[in-house]
């Protein structure tokens, strides 16, 4: 039913001049964003370096989640869109991303940014109304509720430092956690299943309907509860419920059967970050403690590793060829991991923390240049496969 819904990358051969897939522009343009903005924030916070405004924690995450993650999303799930309007839609996301840089042009960019978040929320949050089972309707308050908070956070350009920008970020990720737990599931255990059936005649867990309707209520309620002191610590046992949760669905899915399809293990391993994040996010909220610890397992590990592998995997598949093809899963997944491992170890390393963000940050950016690379050269592949066969065809 998701990928029903979806639709994402469907194959539009005959109709090319009219419709493109979403991802085969927003894509490349994410990693390469991706790669770029976490040093510019780096240079801006600890360096002086005035050129762009993320001079501050909230700017840099509200830039990583609504100008990186939700092109992401977007690119995933709008499917085929009409040449012209995908020019539009990029063109606003392209200009929307210069709204970080000190110049007159700031509030154009604003609205342009704006624009691009009500226009996937246009077409996405009406498309997921209709499903039959409650676990996909799902997609469309918490695509709504990103997009909401996408034009909410865009004020912060223009006021001074507001005593929610804290609590909205954190809101922010929280949502995002629940859209990778879900989106992740839907994805890996159709992935496992049918390599498992193809190459061992055995069917897997699947997704798991009430592991994922148990995760699903766990996971959205804690962003309530946490809001109120006193019933932080209740959040911190939700969430640390949903952790046990995620490992309990992983081990379901048998990823010790798939030894030999690196690419199933790195899925495997960006899901496994969710559940690292949500134990020590459920550590921050019973023992107060910096929750940006937390939060980075999410944004670092879980996001990095989850959305490359997500990315290539989409691409090559409507390349009509086999993920396990790609040669940079693992060295994706190492890089990524570093990063995490980094960030997480600064926030505790004394003198040595900005040069752990700074290794952390070369870590994160190689990876996503190297995501951008392999993109290309995979859209190139299957650019060159679409040619010979209308070739043949003639």
């Amino acid at each position: 039913m998701f990928i029903a819904l979806a639709k994402p990358g469907v194959d539009t051969t005959g109709s090319s001049s009219l419709r493109l897939p979403a991802w085969r522009w927003l894509f490349p343009l994410a990693a390469l964003h991706a790669a770029l903005m976490v040093p510019l924030s780096l240079l801006a916070l600890f360096h002086g370096w005035t050129a762009v405004q993320l001079a501050s924690p909230a700017a840099h995450a509200r830039e990583m989640l609504f100008g990186f993650a939700l092109a992401v999303v977007a690119g995933y799930l709008l499917g085929p869109v009409p040449r012209r309007q995908l020019v539009v839609l990029v063109a606003l996301w392209l200009v929307g991303r210069l709204g970080v840089l000190d110049w007159p042009g700031a509030i154009v960019a604003s609205l342009a940014d704006g624009a691009f978040a009500v226009w996937v929320a246009a077409r996405l949050v009406p498309r997921f109304l209709t499903a039959k089972k409650w676990r996909n309707r799902l997609l469309s308050p918490l695509l709504g509720m990103l997009c909401l908070l996408a034009l909410v956070t865009l004020t912060w350009r223009y006021l001074d430092d507001m005593p929610t920008t804290a609590p909205l970020m954190h809101q922010s990720v929280l949502w995002l956690v629940l859209l990778m737990t879900f989106m992740g599931g839907r994805v890996i255990a159709p992935a496992i299943n049918g390599y498992l059936m193809q190459a061992r005649r055995q069917a897997g867990a699947g997704v798991q309907p009430r592991i994922e309707g148990a995760l699903i209520v766990l996971l959205g309620l804690a962003p309530f509860l946490m809001l109120w002191a006193p019933l932080r610590p209740l959040a911190a046992l939700l969430v640390l419920a949903a952790g046990v949760l995620v490992l309990w669905r992983i081990r379901g899915w048998q990823p010790n059967q798939c030894g030999d399809r690196p690419d199933l293990q790195v899925l495997v391993l960006g899901y496994a970050w969710i559940a690292i994040g949500l134990f020590l996010l459920a550590r921050s909220w019973w023992a107060p403690q910096h929750a940006s610890t937390a939060l980075h397992a999410f944004t670092v590990g879980a996001l990095g590793t989850l959305a490359s592998s997500i990315m290539l995997r989409h691409v090559i598949l409507r390349a009509k060829q086999r993920p396990e093809r790609e040669w940079s899963a693992l060295p994706l997944a190492g890089l990524f991991a570093v990063a995490a491992v980094l960030r997480l170890w600064a926030i505790e390393a004394g003198s040595t923390w900005l040069a752990l963000l700074w290794a952390s940050a070369l870590s994160w950016s190689l990876g996503w240049l190297l995501v951008a690379w392999r993109l290309q050269a995979w859209l190139r592949w299957g650019d060159r496969a679409s040619a010979t066969a209308r070739t043949r065809q003639t």
